[in-house]
């Protein structure tokens, strides 16, 4: 009985390991988690509860568009360091982008470069296309907002961090792209970069639909 309480105190301590916690973005990860992200894309009432849960000031505005490109959940952070401003997104992009630059982009960049990241540039949300613009085929997860494109990060002092130009460049950037990158799979479903194809040379795609298990990592 007494490791049962201990287990159960240990569990309300940890609550990143906690399945059966609530989800505070606030909140150290832990191998729970990537499910509870999970479990917010398909229900915006849950993420949106997730974000005032966690203090994240979101606007939601009206839904838009129609057919495969209708987007009925269109999420806005308020305090985002998205540049130029924050695209209205899924809300479990949103999220997912919190999470991530929490405890993936910020401490990535205080480890490596000493300074926080102050701006996160970025090609847009929505576009109305399928996989790749082709005439047919499946539709691009930008079609609903359920994804967003990074091309670059921009330190406190300035120094800009492009992913086009330094992929392979500088050591310490490229370091700092790669720990992102890698750190941006915890969060997202799917995450692509240069490592995938030529048609992400220049920027990271993230997005929150699931593929296979454990999502696109690459």
């Amino acid at each position: 009985m007494g490791l049962g309480l201990a287990a159960q105190a240990w569990l309300r301590d940890n609550p990143g390991h906690n399945p059966w916690a609530p989800l505070d973005l606030r909140d150290p990860p832990g191998w729970a988690t990537s499910g509870k992200i999970a479990d917010l894309r398909d229900n915006p009432v849950q993420c949106r509860a997730v974000l005032e849960r966690s203090e994240i000031a979101f606007t939601v505005l009206d839904p838009a568009g129609e057919g495969a490109c209708g987007r009925t959940d269109r999420t806005v952070l308020a305090q985002s360091p998205l540049a130029p401003a924050q695209p209205p997104t899924t809300c479990a992009v949103a999220a997912a982008f919190e999470l991530w630059l929490q405890n993936g982009v910020q401490p990535a960049a205080e480890k490596i470069f000493a300074q926080p990241v102050e701006s996160i540039e970025h090609f847009g949300a929505y576009s109305c296309r399928r996989l790749y613009g082709r005439d047919d085929g499946p539709w691009s997860q930008h079609a609903t907002g359920n994804a967003i494109d990074i091309s670059a990060f921009v330190l406190a002092d300035g120094t800009r961090i492009g992913v086009l130009g330094d992929w392979v460049g500088d050591a310490e950037k490229a370091r700092f792209l790669q720990q992102v990158r890698d750190s941006a799979c915890e969060s997202f479903g799917t995450v692509l970069s240069p490592d995938y194809n030529a048609a992400h040379a220049d920027h990271l795609h993230l997005d929150q639909e699931q593929r296979g298990i454990g999502g696109v990592c690459r």
